[in-house]
């Protein structure tokens, strides 16, 4: 049965659509069946894998709120392993629609479970909000991953969103756990870059992620070509730390082979 890992933050411009994009990408070069849902109704995830948003007839929206058959909405991206449930404008009504639906909390869930069995990793990307369709994200998901800028006002919102995450587990999902806090946009050369590696690294201790995404050209250039930053330059700094990050999750869960270590920086 497949893990599900929902990327997690409602502070925008943190690497959240770009985590999810590319360690996906990462377990899939792995060889692990992996599927990414786009949970965020700016659709970023699907753009981001080649497809346009504007012609999908079907998303996660018809999924959660229509009761659509998971499987008949799935898509096969270019890229072997890998597989998207996209997204389009439609999930923006989402939340108002699903307000005095039975078992609100429950839709995505419901909707993963008709696939689960086919694939070792699920990643939700979730909307940059703390509503109703991240709550159902969390609800859904064995664990979650924090993307952190290292930049000013790093931490604003995390409290609020870790807060929530502590209800969710209290009241819908016992068993969601954080998988870890990733630091992104990692500049050597800044002052600030480094302190906020130290006070995030300092405060969460051993919830933080070894591997830190640094900012990188490939990185910010992959998406406009609609494919992940390891299909336009798998030797670049940002698609070595994505598989590196892959490696780390996977060995966190006792699931890297000795095969797969290989490259490990």
């Amino acid at each position: 049965m497949g893990k599900v890992i929902a990327i997690a933050n409602q502070k925008g411009g943190v690497g959240k659509t770009t985590t999810a994009i590319n360690l996906a990408a990462s377990l899939a070069a792995l060889e692990f069946r992996t599927l990414i849902i786009d949970a965020d109704p700016q659709a970023n995830s699907t753009s981001g894998l080649g497809f346009n948003p504007q012609e999908m007839q079907n998303s996660i929206y018809e999924c959660m709120i229509e009761e659509v058959e998971t499987g008949d909405i799935i898509l096969e991206t270019d890229f072997p392993n890998l597989h998207l449930i996209p997204s389009h404008i439609d999930l923006v009504g989402a939340e108002i629609e699903m307000i005095n639906l039975k078992d609100r909390e429950h839709r995505m869930k419901a909707a993963i479970t008709e696939v689960r069995q086919q694939y070792d990793f699920i990643v939700i990307d979730c909307s940059p909000s703390l509503g109703l369709i991240t709550i159902n994200s969390l609800t859904a998901a064995d664990s979650v991953i924090i993307p952190v800028q290292c930049e000013y006002f790093a931490l604003e919102g995390l409290g609020k969103l870790l807060n929530t995450i502590t209800i969710i587990q209290s009241r819908l999902n016992t068993e969601l756990i954080i998988e870890g806090i990733l630091l992104t946009m990692y500049d050597l050369r800044l002052r600030l870059s480094n302190q906020v590696v130290t006070e995030v690294t300092n405060h969460f201790q051993s919830l933080v992620f070894n591997t830190i995404i640094p900012r990188n050209v490939r990185i910010s250039e992959a998406p406009s070509y609609g494919i992940p930053v390891m299909a336009q330059d798998a030797e670049s700094k940002g698609a070595v730390s994505y598989l590196n990050l892959a490696r780390e999750i996977l060995e966190k869960n006792g699931l890297l082979s000795s095969d797969k270590q290989m490259g490990v920086n």
